[in-house]
């Protein structure tokens, strides 16, 4: 349940100095992949023509004065109370993404930390899914231009505020898409784990509301978002070769055993997960 908290005032965004050096710096929306020397950039598995269109899925966020938009502008002024808690330390520590850090925050779900030079295939399925993953939150990003929940207030966030972050719109959550569509990729992997990878997914995508960087409801449009970009990649032959390639990969990996995730971290997220914010 939230807490009441007494409502934020409305001043010009501006970034505190003293604030900055405690907070991290955000990170990157998801987009595309980087260009290593030697190595020919990733592409998409989904060609413009086959992926989802997000912008008809999702809808219009909520607006005006409408009981939806009411309970965004409720969940954001309550969670403001977790600045100092465990949860906030977690939503902090949410704030990087990518197929690297996500599969790092599924360590405690598969039992064991995959090294990931170890998993040429794994990675490449993910990396390659995180470009479909970007083609669909971008489109709706730009048709609606939702602004974050920070903006206007200089209400407590887990970051530092920067006018990029700041001119970054809100709708849906590519954090929480990403999460969602991975959770569904590793569940497909490792079925026996699938609900502790939802789970974990679900509390990565609520850490964006608890930093104060996404409404509500971008978070649960992300989900949606992920769905649909799932359902489209399981239909594209290039995904399923490469999903059995990385299931026979994992397969190993996990047999022959690795290094023990952090057990505090663990606990720390299964304490999240019982308590979930929306």
């Amino acid at each position: 349940m939230f807490l009441a908290v007494a409502p934020i005032g409305v001043v010009p965004l501006r970034v505190l100095a003293q604030e900055a050096a405690q907070k991290p710096a955000s990170a990157p929306a998801v987009g595309v992949a980087p260009l290593t020397p030697g190595k020919p950039a990733r592409m998409p598995y989904l060609s413009e023509a086959q992926a989802p269109d997000t912008v008809a899925i999702l809808g219009a966020p909520p607006r005006g004065q409408s009981a939806a938009e009411a309970a965004d502008k409720a969940a954001f002024v309550a969670t403001r109370a977790l600045k100092g808690t465990p949860r906030w330390a977690l939503a902090t520590t949410d704030v990087a993404d990518g197929a690297s850090a996500i599969l790092d925050d599924f360590a405690c779900v598969i039992g064991q930390r995959i090294e990931q030079s170890r998993a040429p295939a794994l990675m490449t399925l993910l990396e390659r899914a995180r470009l479909d993953i970007a083609q669909a939150t971008r489109g709706p990003k730009l048709h609606y231009r939702r602004l974050r929940p920070f903006v206007g207030n200089d209400a407590e966030i887990c970051v530092m505020r920067t006018s990029d972050l700041g001119n970054a719109f809100s709708f849906p959550s590519s954090h929480a898409t990403q999460a969602w569509t991975y959770a569904a990729i590793m569940a497909a992997l490792m079925p026996e784990k699938a609900t502790q990878f939802f789970v974990r997914a679900r509390s990565y995508g609520e850490s964006r509301i608890v930093c104060g960087l996404h409404w509500a409801s971008d978070i649960e449009a992300g989900r949606t978002a992920a769905s649909a970009v799932f359902a489209a990649l399981q239909g594209n032959a290039g995904f399923r070769a490469d999903l059995e390639k990385a299931r026979a990969e994992l397969g190993k990996l996990v047999s022959a055993g690795g290094p023990v995730p952090d057990q505090a971290i663990c606990a720390r997220e299964e304490a999240a997960a019982r308590e979930p914010v929306l």
